[in-house]
């Protein structure tokens, strides 16, 4: 038995190195990689399957100690699962995790992921590296049977967000935005990037759903099949205008002057009727879970815009409004709603000249 500490996340037991990481991006800490704050990463995955409802073959591609794929095959009901990493010290971990559950319907194996994921195909394929995922989607998307889901993890936020807008072009072929839309803007780039990557098999994508949460990005795609699927997803691409001092923000299909970010996708970053579906009862962040659930199943979706009440302030010269108060008055003339992506940010599909005005009025400035 490998040495560490045994910790209970959900109702599964999971043995982990005593020196492990417990919040921020994580570190490789000796060994075998192991994050405590990820637990809430881990609870989306396992009531995403649960929504659906049938039997799923699962493959963990790189799953370092085995948490999520433990996780998954004790905490989903019909669920067989491929709990697999490359290194061999990941191996010993793994298989106690399983032996700790009594799980039969779980394996271990140690292979370099492009070579399991050429060999055998899962209904879903869960990647999750350390950094960023482009080196290994081709092969996700290999692994990944018909109409399967792709879930898909990027760690380099910096670069998508626009932090290192060199590195951001040279991984992922885009020209990331900076300022309040950089986390939306991050997202949308690697969602992107795995259509651009889809679109080569001749297969299109309806994403589940999509975040920013803590360090990192993450993505549910269900994978659709046909040149037909790819063709309509290629069309859900295009770019955006974000001018910080004037706050202006359009969107074209095409590249322009004024359009010069990304390419984005801009298509729905979710499917709300079935998050509405997903139960956050029983998990190791079920407080949590429960918020972040009501906000992307009520987050207006597609072609709307990121604000954020700082933004706005800064730009107006006036105070801030509550955020529900101004939601409230937007909501009287079109539509808003909080995002998940900030705490202060909203989205509208209000005109920014609206947007402006709505705002002063709803200033506690504008009362004195």
């Amino acid at each position: 038995m490998p040495e560490g500490v045994i910790i209970r996340e959900g109702s599964t037991d999971i043995l982990v190195p005593e020196l492990h990481s417990s919040g921020g991006p994580g570190k490789i800490q000796g060994g075998v990689f192991f994050n405590e704050q990820m637990a809430f990463n881990r609870d989306i995955s396992i009531m995403l399957l649960r929504a659906l409802e049938r039997d799923v073959t699962v493959v963990d591609a790189m799953t370092a100690t085995g948490s999520r794929a433990v996780r998954i095959a004790n905490e989903v009901k019909g669920s067989t699962v491929t709990a697999n990493d490359y290194s061999a010290d990941a191996i010993p971990y793994i298989e106690e995790n399983i032996r700790l559950n009594g799980l039969s319907n779980c394996r271990a194996t140690n292979k370099d992921m492009n070579v399991l994921l050429a060999e055998e195909s899962f209904d879903y394929v869960d990647l999750d590296p350390f950094g960023s995922p482009v080196p290994y989607i081709q092969s996700a998307i290999r692994g990944c049977r018909k109409n399967g889901i792709l879930a898909i993890t990027a760690t380099d936020t910096a670069p998508l967000a626009g932090a290192h807008a060199p590195k951001c072009r040279r991984r992922y072929q885009s020209e990331p935005v900076r300022g309040y839309m950089c986390h939306e803007g991050g997202l949308r780039i690697l969602m992107c990037t795995i259509a651009r990557e889809l679109a080569k098999f001749d297969r299109g994508m309806r994403p589940l759903l999509s975040f920013y949460a803590d360090h990192y990005f993450r993505t549910y795609i269900q994978v659709e099949e046909g040149a037909a699927k790819a063709d309509a997803m290629m069309e859900k691409l295009g770019y955006m205008e974000y001018n910080m001092e004037t706050m202006e923000r359009s969107i074209s299909r095409t590249y322009d002057a004024k359009h010069r970010f990304g390419p984005f996708w801009l298509g729905p970053l979710h499917d709300q009727e079935f998050i509405r579906k997903m139960d956050p009862a029983g998990m190791a962040a079920e407080k949590r879970c429960t918020k972040y659930l009501d906000l992307w199943a009520n987050e207006l979706d597609t072609e709307v815009f990121v604000y954020d009440v700082s933004e706005l302030s800064s730009h107006i010269k006036m105070s801030p409004p509550k955020l529900a108060d101004l939601l409230e008055t937007l909501n009287a003339h079109g539509k808003a709603s909080p995002t998940h992506i900030a705490p202060t940010s909203f989205k509208t599909d209000l005109p920014l000249d609206s947007v402006v005005e709505l705002y002063k009025e709803s200033s506690p400035d504008s009362k004195r």
